[in-house]
């Protein structure tokens, strides 16, 4: 039976681990020569890529922490968890809309640093009481920027609370706007959303068009009370801009879920400590979504929720099952077949998709594939890896 190596670079819920069998995954903290590498926070930028590895799986949605053009160049197919932490976040910036509207930080450290007897205490608390009143949230509107698995929820638990609900997203898909309620009425640029927003939250990657998202500029458009949430990259929002406008009284407060020297000393800014995933639903529901994804593509060669290959699975119509990922260039399915055709091997299924610069082919066939076969195939110019699965 073939076994493969998996090196683990984060600690990695058992939930998930246990996707994977004992006899056929040596799963460890140290392997030189890994078949698949499963990690959450841990920056791999500067790791030296094992020419045996095949697949990474990000137990989380962002791949930051991943250099995908070297995993591409390299042929390594990358996996990540989308929506599996969706709840998690959702109830973060839920709880996140109520620390703001009801002045809860500052509340709790006030009653943190009284002195006194019980009934000192007491009299305290009546008479500071005043300076830590809030609002309450249904009626006000928020701006939810980016519908997928997480907006998505946000928005429609957003209109549950009695919120008007103003989104935004050019990306979204058939299946996203049918999961979203119909009274989140969609805006068609962030500029429309910002000045009538009394908050906003943010749940997009962090790609060059999404950085600085937020900034000096269009902060200048939105309410002088409005409070910003970033719970999904930092960078998106400009930590500067939104600290400069607290300052000047031009915001009422800023959330967000990855603080610096910068926030943590302005006031009207809630830091937190990357809590957004951090519950033990959310990192078992990933664990286990990243985990099945690498079996399937290692032991099968179907390929889900990759962020650098394309999205491909075919049903096993024999038992010799070959996998080839190349330049997403012409003739490069009819160049393998060609080969395949020179050593008598006939192609009993086969399915191609491509994503980009990449193009990925399963082909089963009705006789075993000879290594010299498949030595001829990564000869090819422009293949990046020919394994055979069986």
């Amino acid at each position: 039976m073939r076994t493969y190596d998996l090196l683990t670079l984060n600690n990695i819920s058992a939930a998930g681990l246990d996707r994977l069998p004992k006899d056929t995954y040596n799963v460890g903290e140290k392997h030189d020569s890994p078949d698949a590498i499963l990690l959450r926070s841990f920056k791999m930028h500067d790791m030296e890529i094992p020419a045996s590895l095949k697949a990474v799986g990000r137990a989380g949605a962002g791949v930051n922490n991943i250099p995908l053009q070297k995993m591409s160049d390299n042929g390594v197919a990358v996996f990540n968890a989308p929506g599996a932490n969706a709840n998690a976040v959702k109830e973060l910036v839920l709880a996140s809309l109520f620390m703001a509207a009801r002045n809860l930080p500052n509340a709790v450290q006030y009653v943190n640093e009284l002195q006194g007897s019980d009934e000192e205490l007491s009299k305290l608390v009546e008479a500071g009481k005043k300076k830590y009143a809030g609002y309450e949230v249904p009626g006000k509107t928020i701006g939810v920027i980016g519908l997928g698995a997480i907006g998505g929820m946000v928005a429609n638990a957003c209109v549950e609370l009695g919120m008007q609900v103003l989104g935004f997203d050019p990306t979204l898909t058939v299946d996203g706007a049918w999961q979203l309620s119909t009274n989140v009425e969609r805006v068609n640029s962030v500029d429309d959303m910002l000045p009538h927003v009394d908050f906003l939250t943010v749940h997009v990657p962090l790609i060059e068009a999404t950085r600085d998202l937020i900034n000096a500029e269009n902060i200048n458009n939105m309410k002088s009370t409005a409070v910003v949430i970033n719970l999904a990259r930092g960078g998106i929002v400009n930590d500067q801009a939104v600290c400069d406008a607290l300052i000047a009284k031009k915001l009422g407060c800023y959330v967000t879920d990855f603080p610096n020297n910068l926030t943590k000393s302005t006031s009207g800014v809630i830091g937190l400590p990357h809590l957004g995933a951090s519950t033990v639903e959310a990192e078992d529901n990933c664990a286990i979504m990243v985990a099945e994804q690498v079996k399937a593509y290692l032991e099968e060669g179907n390929i889900v929720n990759s962020v650098n290959f394309p999205n491909v699975s075919m049903p096993r119509r024999t038992p010799y099952r070959l996998v080839v990922c190349n330049e997403n260039v012409p003739n490069m399915v009819g160049q393998i077949s060609t080969v395949l055709a020179s050593a008598s091997i006939n192609i009993n299924d086969m399915i191609n998709r491509s994503k980009g610069e990449l193009a990925y082919t399963i082909i089963d066939s009705d006789s075993l594939i000879p290594d010299e076969v498949v030595a001829k195939i990564k000869e090819l110019p422009g293949i990046k890896i020919a394994r055979v699965i069986q």
